[in-house]
């Protein structure tokens, strides 16, 4: 018997009541909101007017230190013509090719638990572009109205900055200058700030030694391959470019030797003291999960006990982390490591450079009072490399970090408003094969024996085959006594749907679904993995007979394509049902930050 007849049957017989159950629920519809929206009509199309690009691709070279790079004189001007506001607080300066949002969310969640006023500035983002900047301890986006005030105060000075650079200023650098403006209008102590492409010529890349309290490069991957450089290499000198004279730098890693080499030379080169998270002195470890709350977490214990160029050491035990996943304990790891170099710096000889009517507050604050030669208002100056930050605040502020689309699980309530009370419902980010391992393993903690239902949606096929042996695996180490382990079981990958959503406001930057899913029954085949193919079409693809013998129709993975977002979860969640007599299972939306946004957008509605 043909797949295509055992798939035809496996259908009329189990799947078409599923879908006919599934269309009787009532449908959610998506709210999505335009890549730039910042809710302000005004500011809105003015962004709309630069160009964006994340969506119309990043040119060959353009994060590389060359003749191709990114104009950085450009961005030195406009902030320059904004009162250069990113000398106006010390910033925390972040690069990487993976764990730049979830450290700055460390980060600035520690500060905020010291009672420092921080500003944070990372990308992409989920729904809308205020995302990207927040205020204060909750980490919510800048409100619309404070954002929109401050962009209007100072229009003038960018619409004159984009008539002199001849309209070559993007979207990009234009809002990372509104975020450091508005950063020093709300008199910001700390600003934890995320390079968006590369280092070296990033609009970030802005800060001088003086401006700098620390740089951090979280890891060196090949995502952006063609804009660095073409190389690990050329990524590896791109990012060591937020590295400034005399500031330290802290490593997460692990980084290949000869990668973290270039990283050392350059930092070496700057008179730059190096903390590395992967040091030996870190005997960190993660020893659990708990999802019986509504807020799950895991357990793990942070020691470190590092004597490089710095010496720092902390002993945290039993941090429950909501960010979940052994490289989010890398990501808090690093995070620890950057808040322990703030606060062994050591004191400096700042006295000379403040007011003689200062006084120090208990966070290492300079207070001065109205009138003094430096303002006419009262002013906060910090005290260079007085930074107060305690065991109890780095504890307290990575115990309620948090970041929406990363490892995230409805609650009970979201389940509820998408028609499926009870679902244990995931959304992920993940892009890379990388973060694909992270989810993956993610999930086989948490919940190792259970069945998995996958919403995918992707920008490219040529990862299909390693995610499906990423995300396949989960099921082949069950059947393999190589690879089981008996006290860790796994679980089974029941279904696998493939969608599309937009991205940056088009669907010409994702891959079809239907290619999706070629990939994918190709994939399989080459690694010999069961499956059923669903669809309506392309039975062609998949004619070749798979030996009758070593099938159970309805034990194998379902592959189907599903245009409504919300009725390919709700069906997943009826497939899981049927497949499993407790009807407990898992839904993992994954694939893209677009696809987690557009979940959202229906439960705004």
């Amino acid at each position: 018997m043909k797949v295509s007849s055992i798939a035809c049957r496996f259908t009329a017989l189990v799947l078409q009541p599923l879908f006919a159950k599934s269309r009787a629920l009532p449908r959610a519809s998506c709210r999505r909101l335009s890549t730039a929206s910042t809710e302000a009509p005004e500011m809105d199309a003015f962004m709309e007017k630069l160009k964006n690009y994340e969506k119309i691709g990043v040119p060959k070279g353009a994060g590389t230190d060359s003749c191709d790079g990114f104009d950085l004189g450009r961005m030195r001007r406009l902030l320059h013509n904004l009162g250069s506001p990113q000398s106006k607080f010390k910033a925390i300066h972040i690069a990487g090719t993976k764990g730049k949002g979830s450290t700055a969310a460390f980060i600035s969640s520690i500060l905020c638990a010291e009672g420092y006023s921080v500003g944070c500035y990372t990308s992409p983002h989920i729904r809308s572009i205020r995302e990207r900047i927040t205020l204060g301890a909750s980490g919510e986006a800048v409100p619309v109205k404070s954002l929109d005030s401050h962009f209007h105060k100072i229009k003038d000075e960018l619409d004159i900055a984009i008539e002199r650079e001849k309209g070559h200023l993007s979207q990009f650098e234009v809002f990372t200058a509104i975020a450091l403006s508005l950063f020093a209008e709300e008199r910001v102590q700390f600003a934890v700030v995320e390079a968006g492409l590369g280092g070296a010529r990033d609009a970030t890349n802005v800060f001088t030694s003086s401006d700098l309290a620390a740089a951090i490069i979280t890891n060196i991957g090949e995502e952006h391959l063609a804009a660095l450089g073409g190389s690990l290499q050329s990524i590896a000198v791109a990012k060591s470019g937020i590295i400034k004279e005399d500031r330290p730098l802290v490593l997460g890693g692990p980084f290949l030797p000869h990668i973290e080499s270039i990283i050392r030379e350059k930092a070496l080169s700057l008179c730059s003291p190096v903390v590395s998270a992967s040091d030996p002195g870190n005997r960190s470890v993660l020893k659990g999960f708990s999802g019986a709350c509504q807020v799950p977490h895991q357990l793990c214990d942070i020691l470190l006990l590092i004597e490089s160029d710095l010496h720092v050491s902390i002993e945290l035990f039993d941090l429950q982390l909501r960010l979940l996943g052994s490289h989010q304990l890398k990501n808090a790891i690093t995070a620890t490591c950057a808040a322990l170099c703030l606060r062994e710096q050591g004191p400096q000889q700042w006295i000379e450079n403040v007011p003689v009517n200062a006084v120090v507050t208990e966070y290492g604050l300079i207070e001065c009072v109205a009138g003094s030669l430096f303002d006419s208002k009262p002013q906060t100056y910090l005290a260079e490399a007085w930074w107060m930050l305690s065991d109890t605040s780095i504890r307290a502020g990575l115990e309620s970090a948090y970041l929406v689309g990363r490892s995230q699980f409805l609650t009970s309530k979201e389940a509820d408003k998408l028609g499926l009370p009870g679902a244990t419902i995931l959304l992920d980010g993940a892009h890379t094969k990388e973060s694909a391992q992270a989810l993956v393993d993610m999930v086989k903690m948490a919940y190792c024996d259970a069945r998995l239902f996958l919403l995918l949606l992707w920008r490219m096929t040529k990862i299909i085959l390693d995610l499906l042996e990423l995300y396949f695996h989960v099921k082949m180490k069950a059947r393999s006594d190589i690879f089981a382990s008996p006290s860790l079981p796994c679980g089974c990958l029941e279904a696998v749907c493939f969608t599309e959503v937009d991205i940056a406001g088009d669907r010409s930057r994702t891959t079809s679904s239907s290619l999706l899913k070629c990939s994918w029954i190709k994939a399989c085949r080459e690694m010999d993995v069961g499956f059923l193919d669903c669809g309506a079409a392309n039975y062609e693809l998949i004619e070749d007979q798979f030996p009758e013998s070593s099938r159970n129709m309805g034990s194998e993975s379902i592959l189907f394509v599903e245009g409504s977002l919300v009725d390919s979860i709700r069906f997943g969640h009826e497939v899981l049902c049927a497949k499993s007599a407790s009807g407990s299972g898992i839904i993992v939306v994954t694939g893209s930050l677009h696809i987690v946004s557009a979940v959202l957008g229906c439960l705004e509605t």
